[in-house]
């Protein structure tokens, strides 16, 4: 499925549809994984979805710090791990991040940007999220 985005609004707007179709697994952590170039919009789509989670802090990129962990209340899901694996160099790196235990745990909803940095470490996605940045600023997003 492929939709257009032109505004923020309409980028939570998708960003609440897509949360209606997730729910925990009792097999472990959803994993969602977010894939494109520089300035894609996928830490915008995570914003988005952190702002439909109740998230009252800023959400900002990991590059850096590589994780970032949001509690949420009254959700299905009690945490939102945003991890960020563009500085990484292969799937052994997230093991630092506690990434298998973060994945053990079924409230846990993980956004991870740059997969295919970490791929050989990754269960099977959730969802598979690839974002385009157009010419006139839309993006496309296409779930898979």
């Amino acid at each position: 499925m492929q939709k257009e985005i032109r505004t923020f609004e309409e980028l939570e707007t998708e960003a609440k549809s897509f949360m209606e179709t997730l729910a925990p697994s009792p097999r472990g952590a959803t994993l969602v994984t977010l894939s494109g170039e520089l300035g894609a919009g996928k830490t915008a789509f995570t914003k988005a979805l952190a702002h439909v989670l109740g998230v009252e802090e800023i959400v900002t990129s990991p590059t850096f710090v590589l994780e970032k962990i949001y509690m949420l209340s009254g959700k299905s899901f009690k945490r939102l791990i945003h991890i960020d694996a563009y500085r990484l160099e292969n799937g052994a790196d997230l093991a630092p991040l506690g990434f298998g235990e973060l994945m053990k745990n079924s409230s846990n909803l993980i956004l991870l940007e740059w997969p295919e940095k970490v791929s050989g470490a990754l269960p099977t996605p959730a969802v598979k999220i690839s974002l385009v940045a157009n010419s006139d600023d839309s993006r496309v997003i296409t779930y898979g």
